[in-house]
């Protein structure tokens, strides 16, 4: 204790210091009066229940206890603005008669009874001309809830640790620590959405009793989620409502209560990411994309993973209003936050600090401010107290004052900075833990779990068929305007096909012409299947959109690979069709027009064989480059052990011909082509001796001399179209992407790069 008290002391002088000569004198003299001076300046905000309130000055005084706000309206006005803070909370309350007694009963911390009891002017949160519908908000507490991760943490494998809380409905409710604090691992295990291996340890009560959320009773958004961008904002919406809710819901006034709701109403009609030369959305105004796709199902609960994450200031607080806005409809929101500004601070109802997955305080916004004060650490003049929070809290920080404290041996006195931050998240736990603010938390979840309430209940799920039609048909829309996925496919197949069409063109029908043919056939099936490649990032986007929504139960794998299959067969089919009657008339293979729908069929095989293939690759690593490097080693590969090079029968068994040759989609397609051109044709040797073209090719290429073989050939083919999109929907369902070792080696490089949560 004598070390904690010299650190302290020594942290509250350096604190001191901030403020002026002549702020410390004034400090010290106010502080023997009941009253103390507050700025008439707008700079600094905060939250009183029911709306925006009072500017508050977060003075750099010890005496923080000993003083009192001083109100600065008449009493009319003062009674007046009391009066519309019941009603608003009056309005706000929409939770059974245990919440409600909790709520208007319990026991508030002597520190906010304090520093709370004054009203100034305050911000007015913009309205819309048409009301937001109200929301039926639902109270969620945890207790002594502590989750573990093996090995996560190199301290400890619980990443939380007996954490306490709750959050009301109409309320804001942050939980806000450094990274790797166990922010998001909190937010997940009140939703139920912990991944593997981690266990969970408490209880989580809703409206009073223990039970999981169902599904459309919540929402949750991630912090990356991944939006279409070749949609515009209400028709991504709506697809989303479509795949969310059953058919008895009017999906578009859904949709208009969530562009509303979260002001989406100037970019409604706007492509979210665009697509060509056209610009996309702002940041801000995806996330509020984001949080309006779960609105659609008008859930009771919102939680959100970093709203603010890679948003400015402005960005920021327009975010934060709108929250704000929502809560006021009466939804209990939860969100995860790493730093804050002054004004989004003063936003706040309810905070939750954490670090290294200790709670060190719960409560009120202006009692955490109290409570700092309380244990030795007064926010300084003129800095955040979010700043202020993790400044003090985050170990990061040791390494810079072990630099400044170098500086100054080597400069002279420089550095203020002197706080050991083991020492002050030692403190605030045993502040914390002995103080008023645990005793009235502890309250408040006796109150809120001693009566249960109405149980959340799930407003239904679109039907499979339905899932399927909106999928197949969004894939379509998105396929059409995205230039990368099927138009620029079209346009390089078109040029290939005249490329080798003119290069090979008008080989007639002679016996020299066969080895100049099979070649033609050749770099025409293997060079198409090439730059097939060049969808690839379309299919990483397409996967990641599935990921997002699986995640929240809007989507399946099963109905994910049918819906993208069945999207994709006319524009392969478009492609198929339009390269062949190119490539075909030009190099003039025989003119019948039976051969000529075998070659456009067997060709559209090969394309959809390939496309399967594409999305298998893509959904293990889910990266451009790694993704391309694979498919194009594995078509060179494929291209080796096609026949053309050498005969398969003659290629070393036990690797070339046993698996590689019978896995190559190359061989069965190019294979079926040259036995659609050549059996039951004949050339002329000499004036009196004929060979067939089944004879002329049979010692080279090793083709069947049956007129069925062909068709054979195109059955493979089909068999294994089928059979990527079954090893697809392995992938999906089971998520082996997650699991796979070289997928984790190289994906821990990329998390690395993020910031932790």
């Amino acid at each position: 204790m004598e070390e904690i008290q010299s650190q302290s002391d020594n942290y509250r002088s350096s604190s001191s210091s901030a403020s002026s000569p002549t702020t410390r004198t004034r400090t010290r003299t106010t502080s023997t009066t009941t009253t103390s001076r507050v700025p008439l300046s707008n700079f600094y905000f905060l939250r009183k229940p029911g709306s925006l309130r009072q500017p508050i000055s977060f003075e750099d005084s010890p005496e923080w206890e000993d003083t009192e706000i001083h109100n600065v309206l008449q009493p009319d006005e003062e009674d007046g603005e009391h009066e519309e803070e019941e009603e608003e909370e009056e309005e706000r309350d929409h939770g059974d008669d245990s919440i409600r007694a909790a709520t208007t009963t319990a026991t508030v911390s002597p520190a906010l009874s304090k520093l709370n009891s004054g009203s100034l002017p305050s911000i007015q949160i913009p309205e819309s001309s048409t009301a937001v519908r109200k929301i039926a908000g639902a109270s969620i507490v945890w207790k002594d809830l502590t989750v573990t991760i093996k090995g996560k943490r190199k301290y400890s494998d619980k990443v939380v640790k007996s954490s306490n809380g709750y959050a009301l409905p109409g309320t804001l409710t942050v939980i806000m620590g450094p990274a790797k604090s166990g922010k998001s691992t909190l937010l997940r295990a009140l939703s139920g959405r912990l991944r593997d291996p981690a266990k969970m340890f408490g209880e989580v009560f809703v409206n009073g009793a223990k039970s999981s959320l169902p599904y459309g009773s919540y929402g949750y958004v991630e912090r990356e989620s991944i939006l279409i961008g070749s949609l515009t904002v209400r028709e991504m919406l709506y697809y989303s409502a479509l795949l969310q809710l059953p058919g008895f819901f009017q999906k578009k006034s859904l949709v208009e209560d969530a562009i509303l709701a979260m002001s989406l109403g100037d970019c409604a009609n706007k492509l979210i990411g665009g697509h060509c030369y056209m610009k996309g959305l702002r940041n801000g105004e995806r996330r509020r994309i984001s949080i309006a796709r779960e609105l659609v199902m008008r859930p009771h609960i919102l939680f959100l993973d970093e709203p603010l994450y890679h948003l400015d200031s402005v960005s920021a607080l327009l975010m934060m209003v709108t929250l704000k806005k929502l809560a006021n409809t009466g939804c209990t929101l939860i969100f995860t936050m790493y730093q804050s500004s002054t004004e989004v601070f003063g936003l706040f109802d309810r905070i939750c600090l954490l670090s290294n997955g200790n709670t060190l305080f719960f409560g009120e916004t202006l009692a955490c401010l109290q409570h700092f004060s309380n244990a030795g650490f007064p926010c300084p003049i003129m800095q955040s107290p979010s700043d202020h929070f993790l400044r003090a809290i985050n170990t990061d920080f040791d390494r810079i004052i072990a630099m400044c404290k170098n500086w100054q041996d080597d400069h002279g006195d420089f550095s203020s900075v002197n706080m050991d931050t083991a020492v002050a998240i030692r403190t605030l736990e045993a502040t914390y833990r002995s103080s008023n603010d645990a005793a009235a938390v502890e309250s408040m979840i006796l109150r809120l779990t001693e009566k249960e309430g109405p149980l959340l209940k799930s407003k239904g799920t679109a039907s499979t068929a339905t899932h399927v039609a909106v999928l197949t048909w969004r894939s379509l829309l998105i396929m059409s305007r995205e230039w990368r996925y099927f138009w620029l496919r079209l346009i390089l197949f078109m040029i290939l096909s005249l490329c080798v069409g003119t290069i090979f063109s008008n080989l007639g029908h002679s016996l020299s012409s066969v080895v100049v043919r099979v070649t033609a056939i050749f770099v025409f099936v293997s060079f198409a299947s090439l730059l097939s490649i060049s969808g690839l990032p379309a299919h990483i986007k397409e996967i990641k959109v599935y990921s997002d929504e699986e995640s929240n139960q809007h989507s399946g794998a099963f109905v994910f690979v049918l819906g993208n299959l069945l999207s994709s067969i006319p524009f392969l089919f478009l492609v198929s069709i339009s390269s062949s009657l190119v490539f075909y008339f030009l190099v003039g293979l025989q003119d019948e027009f039976s051969l000529l729908m075998y070659f456009v069929l067997n060709f559209f095989m090969c394309l959809l064989v390939n496309e399967g293939l594409m999305l298998v690759v893509a959904s293990i690593w889910q990266d451009v480059y790694c993704s391309m490097l694979t498919l194009v080693s594995l078509h060179v590969i494929m291209m080796l052990v096609a026949g053309y090079f050498r005969i398969r029968d003659e290629l070393p068994g036990p690797v070339w011909t046993y698996p590689l040759s019978y896995l190559a989609f190359h061989t069965y397609s190019i294979q079926g082509l040259l036995e659609n051109e050549y059996v039951g044709t004949s050339f002329a040797v000499g004036q009196v001796r004929t060979i067939s073209g089944v004879q002329a090719l049979h010692s080279a290429y090793n083709i069947s001399p049956d007129s069925n073989a062909k068709w054979g050939n195109l059955l493979v083919l089909f068999v294994m179209a089928v059979g990527y999109r079954v090893v697809l929907f392995i992938l999906l369902y089971f998520r082996v992407r997650k699991n796979i070792a070289i997928c984790k080696f190289y994906a821990c490089n990329r998390r690395s790069a993020n910031k932790g949560r």
